[in-house]
Formats: structure tokens, sequence, C-alpha cells
């Protein structure tokens, strides 16, 4: 099917009617509710759970009932979220029991301090921590499910864990990396400053990064002293020291989708190496927005070339061996900040567009529920490219209509869950 995604197509395919849609749509009426959900994904080898925002409450909590399923029932290994991977690294330590992680999850939480901290320095967060760390104590060690972060972001603090594990475990690996790291001295961790010097004509350090991450992968023996737990956090964080070099710098270097499928592609590396570690028969649960766990070929982004995870899994793993879940709302309030960095702010999110995915699913009058989609629904007949909201970490609800993402729903996701009305995330940072 060769569609170009765009708002002027909106009118030009068909979709189910209001009351096909009533008719398909499952109620969200507590866990049990979840059935069919859990029967379609359990088997997976990796579900994507997405959301509309990084701020809403309904998002987080059935996210969590979803994953505590698949956890328990599937035997699900990790989840990976759309977060820093050193800072999220304690709540891993944490919710595994391991020594000096922090008392609560909320005390390793609340140690969060790069913006926006509400994404994972929440209640909703804090609650299936407990659960996690609660559900692992039942567990052997090698068995104990982990949460991780898979983004590239916070790399100073990847940087700073690469050098402080070498030094306490051996003094001529730790040299060479810190040799190697000298090369971003100049730039006093501001990774902007760097990209910006790189693009002026100074040296890189896209060949330092890359032979620390050789050396690590290399020398295992050497670091033998350390558990596969801990070689791996070293190993990870050495990795997102090199791919964020490398985002940072195509970031300034380009306009195109080049900096995004950067990042892009750091994700999908990391989520595949959780699966490597887990071992031959793993499997995961990735928790990210829409934007990026939603299959990017059916939508606007495949016309400026950008890529996301939940098309890349589909075409490295097998369709069959994936199960997309979008989440969407009509109205309700979030947390976001109106700029990088604002202060954070309960905001007033509008009734979606009339054109919008979001208008059609509120016509169905239930509250709650969510979509199966099978190939009934992806007949072409039964297609139509329609705006779908997705409210970023900055969001300004007076440009709302401007937050529409182009979308064939039923080919981006095999699963949709909508409310008509959502609540604020609650903030540990007040």
């Amino acid at each position: 099917m060769k569609l170009r995604l765009t708002l002027l197509m909106v009118l030009s395919l068909m979709m189910l009617s209001a009351q096909n849609l009533t008719d398909k749509a499952i109620k969200l009426d507590g866990t049990s509710s979840l059935d069919p959900l859990i029967a379609a994904s359990g088997d997976k080898k990796l579900v994507l759970l997405g959301e509309a925002s990084h701020g809403t409450h309904e998002y987080y909590i059935w996210r969590d009932k979803i994953s505590r399923r698949l956890i328990e029932e599937h035997g699900f290994n990790f989840i990976a979220v759309e977060g820093d991977f050193a800072s999220l690294y304690k709540l891993n330590q944490y919710v595994k029991n391991i020594e000096g992680s922090g008392k609560s999850a909320r005390e390793v939480l609340m140690r969060l301090n790069r913006w926006p901290t509400w994404m994972w320095a929440n209640e909703e967060v804090v609650a299936l921590a407990e659960w996690l760390r609660e559900y692992n104590d039942r567990l052997p060690q090698d068995k104990k499910v982990g949460f991780y972060g898979m983004d590239v972001y916070d790399e100073w603090v990847s940087k700073q864990m690469v050098l402080e594990t070498l030094k306490k475990i051996d003094e001529s690996s730790y040299n060479y990396v810190k040799l190697q790291y000298n090369c971003f001295n100049p730039h006093k961790g501001d990774s902007w400053q760097y990209a910006r010097a790189v693009k002026d004509g100074k040296p890189d350090c896209e060949a330092a990064t890359e032979r620390v991450v050789s050396y690590i992968t290399n020398n295992r023996e050497i670091l033998k002293g350390l558990s596969n737990d801990e070689y791996f956090y070293l190993l990870q964080n050495a990795i997102v020291v090199h791919n964020a070099e490398e985002f940072y710098r195509e970031s300034i270097a380009s306009k195109d989708a080049v900096s995004w499928n950067s990042r892009v592609f750091h994700m999908r590396e990391t989520v595949g190496d959780l699966l490597a570690l887990y071992g031959k028969n793993s499997k995961g649960v990735v928790w990210a927005h829409n934007t990026h766990i939603g299959d990017a070929s059916f939508t606007s982004m495949r016309n400026t070339g950008e890529k996301n995870i939940g098309q890349l899994k589909r075409e490295s793993l097998g369709k069959s061996n994936i199960f997309l879940i979008g989440f969407s709302s009509y109205k309700g309030k979030v947390i976001a900040g109106s700029s990088w960095g604002a202060r954070m702010e309960e905001m007033t999110i509008p009734r979606a567009l009339r054109s919008s995915v979001e208008y059609k699913l509120k016509k169905t009058g239930l509250d709650s529920f969510y979509l199966i989609f099978d190939e009934e629904d992806r007949k072409e007949e039964n297609l139509k490219v329609r705006g779908h909201r997705a409210i970023g970490v900055v969001y300004n609800p007076q440009f709302d209509r401007r937050q529409f993402v182009p979308t064939i729903v039923p080919l981006r996701y095999d699963a949709l869950i909508f409310f008509n009305e959502t609540k604020a995330l609650q903030p540990l940072h007040k």
C-alpha cells in the first residue's frame, strides 16, 4: 500500500463507523478487562506500550497493569523505558534488592534531577517499582525482573559511571579510558557546546568513545571482578557515551531525520542488548511515547525519513513477535513545561479536533476502552488517515491543533487504548 500521509488525505479513505467501533470496543473495567489484550500479546518477544503525552496518569497506571500481568502470567523479563540509563539503573538495583540501591523506590526516584523529572519521579512509577521489588523478592537473583532506561541522554553521568567503575576494579583500564575521555575536557559537561565546537572545526571524540566500547567489550577477562549485572552496567554506560556523542553532533550538523534516527537506533540497540542479557527466550516490555512505539511507516514520519522502535523491531524480529499498543485521550489534564527546562505545570488539554482519531473514538460514548486490530480492520477500504494527538514534555494548549500526527491507526498499532478524559500525572518533586 503506497500512501503519502498528509492532512490532505484525511477525507480520502474509509474507516469503521462509530457503531462498528462501539461493537468492537472492549471496555476498561478493572484488570480482568485486559484478558483479551494479554491473550493477544503474551506470547510476543516484545510488547511496546505507548503514551500520547509524558504526563498523563491513566497512561502510566494502565501500562503498569498490563506490565504486571505480562510479567506474572507470561514470564516477561524486563521493562525498558524512555529514560536515562545511568540514573534509572539505581531503580533496577532497588527492584532487584541489590545492596546500596536505596531504602525505597521513592528515595531512589527523588534523586532524579535532570529535567523533566516528572517522567519517572512520580507516584505511579513508585507503585510499580514497589510491586516489582515484592515480586522479585520471591525469585532467585538471576531470575529477577529488571527496570532500565534506554535513552541516549544523561551521557556525562554515564561517562562518570564508566570511570568510577573502572577505578574500583582495574587501574590500567581506568587510565586507558580516562585518556580517551580527555577529549571531552574542554567542554565542561555540555554536549551542545561540544557539538557546536565540532561543527566549527574542533576535533570530535567519535573514535575515542568507540575505542572505549571496544576495550570493555574485548576485555571481559580483565574485568572479571564485576558481576554480569555490573559488567552490563559498565558496557551500556560506555555505549551511551559513544552514541550520545554521535546524537549531539548530528543534531547540530543536520536539520533532517539523521539526529532523530541516531537516538532511535540507540534505543533499538539497548532493547536488543537487554534481550541478549536475559537469554535466548527472553521477553521484554517497552514504555515510550506513541511517537517511538507506533510504527512510523504508517504516520507522516515516513515522509521525512524518521524511524522509530516499533518500526525497527517489526522489521528485525518480525511482526508476529511484536505487539504495539498505543494510547490516546479526547481531553483532560497533563503535566508538561511551556518550554524546554521550564517549570512543570498542570495544563488543560482541549477537546480533540473533529478530524482526529480521538474525536472518532469519543463518538462511541464510552469513557474508556481498547481496540485490538485484525485483518478486517486492515483492509484498504477500512483505512483512513487521521490526526492522532502527540503531546511532548514541552506543550502549549493554545497550539494544540499542531500536535496531531497524520496516522493510519490499525497499521501503526496492534491495539489502541482510549480514554475520554484523563488526569495529570502525580510528580514526586513539587
